[in-house]
């Protein structure tokens, strides 16, 4: 490394972080309460600090320096000189290395010691003590950057909101055990690219992944002692540097080309992002970056006892989206995302925390109005989690238009209904058709309702219809830990079983719930392991099983039920593609016929009927028609379809709807590998627990 000079220039206060310049790097760091910042270089190790100068200047409360012949490849860290008054909410000591919020890349892991704390921890005056002691050592230092990254190739594909069908997964889980790539790929973004891995997901009908959360992020210290491991990532230590265990070999391309890889086979990528809290805590939690640089700022405190955090997340701390440099972290994040990697979209974890202002939740919070108008996202898919655990924590619906939002209402009543719950035909109906209640006003779609039965968190699909009850003594926490309300139902065993005739019965409602929300009006999204029956053995909340309980067994997956299921997802797909009826890309605003006596949306009950109102307060009814009717081929053509369901245990006899017209038999999800025959007969019989699809297509006549 060249000698490096006595001080550092005045610089730029913009941009933020460590830009390189290929002569030098531009160092800049926000904090409106600092008093100084240090600028802190490292050895290629990361052990040895070989340099410390001030940031020169400040200016608009942004530290910054330009320090020539620093370029790519060197490691630094910052430390923030200022007031250590925590009941006024400062919390700086300059004794902890503090990690840049703007760096790219990283080195190193976090090695936990109580160091990391800006207190003594075992000090009677808790977190109003002020611990002296280095952290540089336990810390991961920020790297410059200055990769030459190539797009020109890369074509986003930009898929239709009514044509994506989402695929939940997780960058190690789903490829920590695909045995065809090299053993240090595995678990990485150069597996998540392999053409296998692409192929699988083509063959299934997928459209977008959504990865969980791939942000670098920090292994718990009590996972650490109990020996278990952050598998999921909801723990975020740096927004814009990707995980350094999803990178094979360290480099930044590496993601790139897995994303390329994936749109060249029209397969967009969806990332899971967590700017509701960080990694460091409570105010009893650690001094890593945000904390050490301006807590105040970057946290949202007690108003009155700022010593305090608020904890809308249920993590600690809340991160204070309101404030102008947090709103500036979080966009120049997703922009840098969408820019440098190509990204098409973002799963906001605990999205209403990202809305919440000094009166709580608000659809035209700051954050939210920065995002709908920045033209880098205009073309991005937003999709939000619609609760945290603040006051009025529940916003299903509430949220601005341009963002989708997973339907919990959709996943927990399409659960009960197939469990065998009665008075849940209106609401099935309901989520049928999109939710409209919750989604139909200032514009929004139907697909801004993104409709799931299965996540992440909670069981499999698979062990939705084999447990009970929930099995996470794996997690070490007596199995006191996840969800106890799950509306599963094992079927008669608990758990793995021989028998034919419920191993039958598990795999009929699978297909059906399947079904379902293939069929459903929305936005479907997929748990990834689902399509092959994956099971976590009963274990709900596998946020700490970085082991085969969470990893994707592609050996099962290979088997006989594996690829039976795999292909019955695949044909769904390819139903839902076919027939727009399935799909609708906007709430009908009336009714009218679009053929003699087919309007666009009918109710039926199994008689031909159509139901009337107080056919649905019928609370133990569970057969249901629906019919639909759309036009396509540019008006030249309707597509009709109907959907019938049998939700009871025993076959019935459903009398079709007139008027009559030729349809066809698409599909009985009871009898997955029947082909599919026109239908001759004014009668079908359908099969306890089961969907059937039959479809139309007319010419209409000339008006």
């Amino acid at each position: 490394m060249p000698a490096l000079p006595e001080r550092m220039q005045p610089g730029a206060a913009y941009p933020l972080g460590a830009t390189c310049d290929g002569i030098g790097t531009n160092f800049a760091v926000f904090s409106a309460h600092a008093t100084r910042i240090e600028l802190c270089l490292f050895d290629p190790t990361g052990r040895r600090e070989i340099a410390r100068y001030d940031l020169p200047e400040c200016t608009d409360e942004v530290f910054h320096g330009y320090m020539p012949r620093v370029r790519g490849g060197q490691l630094y860290g910052y430390r923030a000189h200022g007031p250590y008054e925590p009941e006024q909410g400062h919390r700086f000591n300059p004794n902890k290395l503090l990690l840049d919020p703007y760096a790219r890349l990283l080195h190193g892991q976090v090695r936990w010691t109580d160091a990391l704390h800006g207190y003594r921890v075992a000090s009677p005056r808790a977190d109003l003590s002020f611990d002296r002691r280095d952290s540089a050592a336990a810390m991961p230092k920020a790297v410059v950057v200055d990769e030459a990254m190539h797009n020109d190739r890369d074509r986003r594909p930009h898929i239709p909101w009514d044509r994506t069908i989402i695929y939940e997964t997780h960058v190690r889980g789903a490829t920590r055990s695909l045995r065809r790539v090299r053993a240090n790929e595995r678990g990485t973004f150069a597996a998540l690219g392999d053409p296998w891995f692409i192929d699988h997901l083509l063959k299934l009908g997928i459209t977008a992944v959504e990865l969980l959360p791939i942000h670098a992020f920090v292994q718990d210290r009590r996972l650490t002692e109990m020996k278990l491991r952050n598998y999921w990532g909801y723990n975020t230590l740096a927004f814009f540097a990707p995980e350094p265990q999803y990178l094979s070999e360290g480099t930044l391309n590496e993601i790139r080309a897995a994303i390329q890889a994936l749109h060249t086979a029209g397969i967009e990528v969806i990332l899971d992002v967590v700017y509701n809290h960080t990694c460091e805590g409570s105010e009893l939690g650690t001094t890593m970056s945000f904390r050490g640089l301006d807590n105040a700022s970057y946290y949202r405190l007690l108003p009155d006892n700022p010593r305090y955090c608020i904890n809308d997340t249920g993590t600690g701390n809340t991160v204070n989206t309101a404030h102008p440099r947090v709103i500036q972290l979080v966009m120049d994040s997703l922009r840098y995302w969408v820019r440098t990697f190509h990204v098409d979209g973002f799963r906001f974890d605990l999205g209403v925390s990202l809305g919440r202002e000094a009166h709580g939740f608000d659809p035209n919070a700051g954050l939210f109005d920065a995002m709908r108008q920045d033209p880098a996202l205009a073309r991005v898919k937003m999709i939000s989690e619609p609760w945290d655990l603040g006051p009025g924590g529940y916003q299903i619906g509430n949220h601005p238009p341009g963002f989708g939002e997973w339907n919990g209402k959709f996943r927990d009543e399409v659960r009960s209904f197939w469990k065998g719950e009665i008075g849940l035909r209106g609401a099935l109906a309901g989520r049928l058709q999109g939710s409209s209640e919750l989604f139909d006003h200032h514009g929004r779609k139907p697909w801004a309702s993104v409709n799931f039965i299965t996540a992440h968190d909670g069981f499999t699909l698979n062990d939705l219809v084999s447990y009970n009850e929930k099995h996470n003594e794996a997690n070490g926490e007596d199995n006191r830990d996840g969800g106890n309300d799950n509306e599963s139902n094992n079927h008669g065993v608990e758990g793995p079983t021989d028998d034919p005739a419920i191993i039958h019965a598990r795999d009929k409602t699978m297909r059906a719930m399947l079904a379902t929300l293939m069929f459903s009006h929305g936005t479907p999204m997929l748990l990834g392991g689902d399509e092959f029956a994956r099971t976590q053995h009963g274990n709900n909340n596998a946020y700490c099983q970085d082991n085969e309980i969470s990893w994707y067994d592609w050996k099962e997956a290979a088997g006989e039920h594996g690829k039976a299921m795999t292909a019955y997802v695949g044909r769904l797909t390819r139903l839902r593609a076919s027939h727009r009826s399935l799909r609708a890309p906007s709430y009908g605003r009336g009714n009218e016929p679009l053929l003699p006596g087919i309007p666009g949306v009918t109710w039926h009950d199994e008689s031909g009927a159509e139901l009337s109102q107080d056919d649905w307060g019928f609370a133990v009814a569970r057969l249901l028609v629906l019919r639909r009717a759309t036009p396509s081929d540019n008006g030249r053509r309707v597509d009709v379809t109907l959907i019938l369901i049998n939700g009871d245990s025993e076959p019935h006899e459903f009398i079709l709807p007139a008027p009559a017209l030729p349809w066809w038999l698409r599909l009985v999800s009871a009898e997955p590998d029947a082909p599919e025959r026109a239908v001759t007969e004014a009668s079908i019989t359908i099969e306890g627990e089961c969907v059937a699809l039959l479809s139309s297509t007319v010419k209409p006549e000339p008006t």
